[in-house]
């Protein structure tokens, strides 16, 4: 079983998948492995796989394609915009919304895993 470091396992993921791509480990085009792939290198669900490679999409290292799989890429440089203070608060929402969804994703894989081990006798 993973040990727990008292980071969330989906940032420790992409924040190793973010390190390799800066040292230039893994460079744009490259394709990640997959999800299943991913649950059995670091011992987790499938709903960390996804948040791991979904943090890497938000943060602009991941881009994917349908039947395809994830690639690397690399952010983009940023760009000062200006937004209406309309989009500021919806995206200040929206970020409240991913962070409470992120929670709620990591207690149900805390769940998951305990009915797994209450299944194995644990």
């Amino acid at each position: 079983m993973a040990e727990f470091t008292g980071r969330a396992k989906y940032l420790e993921i992409a924040d190793d998948f973010k390190r390799r791509i800066r040292q230039g480990e893994l460079t744009p085009g490259t394709k990640l492995p997959s999800e299943t792939d991913l649950m059995t290198t670091h011992e987790v669900s499938r709903t960390v796989a996804r948040q791991a490679i979904s943090r890497l999409r938000e943060d602009g290292f991941v881009i994917s394609h349908q039947g395809k799989g994830s690639f690397v890429t690399l952010p983009e440089e940023p760009r000062p915009t200006k937004h209406s203070p309309e989009f500021v608060e919806i995206a200040a929402y929206l970020s409240d919304v991913r962070q409470e969804v992120r929670r709620l994703a990591e207690r149900m894989d805390q769940l998951e895993q305990l009915v797994r081990d209450q299944a194995q006798g644990g």
